[in-house]
Order: structure tokens, then C-alpha cells, then sequence
């Protein structure tokens, strides 16, 4: 195989990513856009809607991957508007980008559905009333807040910091969250380079996700 790729990390609450998906696109001019989203995802991001809140979705999604559905809304929702910016905005930017140039679209990521009734099932209940806790009395505590920019994509040492803070605090939820979506978008974007040789590929992903993305990437003998 003879594609080029780059995977772009982005924060899905910075403004900075906004530009630094722009910046990719024209730079890099890419053959396929692969965005880490799925076809759900990618809809209401599109068309602007929001999945309803109700027993169907309870039902659909078990009560941990309920409660976590509501309380990571919630905290994209809060912090986007400190930085009055939309949650998901650079992947949206690159879905417009991608239809505008005629670019090849990949949704690569699993669907969210699958990724929270595992995450019911899975993950264990310690750690989600552990989680909870945390969601509601850290993130959004005054004097720490203060010491983060939200509109810049954290720095690479952060953000492996913060990976080996959730891998020890809570390692179902980094097993299911992050390692299990890895493994799965790593998967497909080596299908997508084995049927699209001598294309040039952007992956646009969290930027959490990067480094265990290329790490199964390489397990595999891709890069």
C-alpha cells in the first residue's frame, strides 16, 4: 500500500480545532476525510438534532450507559459554552468539508449505541458512582477552570496524563471508552487504505484517541 496518511487529534469543545482541521484539509488536499463519528452521530451533527431523553433510550441503553450519555452531554454542554463553541463543531467542519470537495467520507468510529449498552454492562458500578461524583464536583470547580484554556487542543504530555489518570481511576471506562474504539477505528482505517491504495487519507479523531490508534495501526504493520 502506498496511501499517505495523517491523523489530525482535536478537542471536540476548542475553537483552535476548528482551524486546525481547515488547515489539514488544505494543506494536506486528502482523497478520503475519515471522521470520528458514525452514521447517527454524523446525522444530528448535519441536521442539528439531539437524541431525546427518554424510557426508549433508557431502555435501549441500560442505566449506566443512560447515566453517562446524560452527564457527558452535559458536560460538553457546559463547557462549550464557556468557549461558545458547539460540541462536535471540528467534526462537522470536516463532514462539510469533506461534501464540499468531493472527498470520499469515512465514518470510522463505532456506533455510540453499541459503545454505551457495553458500557451498561461492563462498567463497573464503583466506578460509575466514582464518576459521577467526579463530573459533578471537578470539572466544573471555579479555581480549576480558570487554569484551563478550552478553545486550545491540549498538549500531547496532558493529554497522557490525563489517559493514565481515567486508565487508573476508572479502567472499565478506558477499556470500553477509549481502548475498544482504538482497536476499532485503527481496524477500519486499514480497511479503508487496503481499498483505497495511493489515496491520501486525514483522520480526524479526539486527540485522546491518537496514540492508541497508531499503536494498533503499527501492531499491524500499517505504519
Amino acid at each position: 500500500m502506498e496511501n499517505s496518511l495523517l491523523i489530525v487529534g482535536t478537542s471536540h469543545i476548542s475553537s483552535e480545532s476548528v482551524k486546525q482541521v481547515k488547515n489539514a484539509f488544505k494543506d494536506f488536499n486528502p482523497d478520503i476525510i475519515a471522521l470520528e463519528l458514525d452514521q447517527n452521530r454524523a446525522h444530528a451533527l448535519l441536521h442539528d438534532t439531539k437524541r431525546p431523553k427518554n424510557i426508549t433510550l433508557l431502555k435501549t441503553l441500560g442505566m449506566g450507559g443512560f447515566l453517562f450519555f446524560l452527564f457527558g452531554e452535559l458536560v460538553q454542554r457546559k463547557i462549550g459554552k464557556i468557549v461558545n463553541i458547539e460540541p462536535g463543531k471540528e467534526m462537522l467542519t470536516g463532514l462539510r468539508l469533506g461534501m464540499k470537495n468531493n472527498c470520499k467520507i469515512a465514518l470510522i468510529d463505532r456506533r455510540i449505541d453499541v459503545t454505551l449498552q457495553r458500557f451498561s454492562k461492563y462498567f463497573k458500578k464503583r466506578e460509575l458512582i466514582k464518576f459521577i461524583f467526579d463530573i459533578i464536583f471537578s470539572p466544573f470547580n471555579k479555581n480549576d477552570i480558570g487554569k484551563i484554556d478550552f478553545t486550545k487542543v491540549p498538549q500531547s504530555q496532558i493529554i497522557d496524563k490525563v489517559m493514565k489518570h481515567v486508565k487508573h481511576r476508572y479502567p472499565s471506562l478506558f477499556k470500553i471508552l477509549i481502548d475498544e474504539r482504538d482497536r476499532y477505528m485503527a481496524k477500519h482505517l486499514l480497511l479503508i487504505m487496503k481499498d483505497n491504495p495511493e489515496k491520501k487519507i486525514l483522520a480526524v479523531v479526539g486527540a485522546g484517541h491518537v496514540k492508541g490508534i497508531k499503536k494498533y495501526l503499527e501492531k499491524l504493520f500499517v505504519v
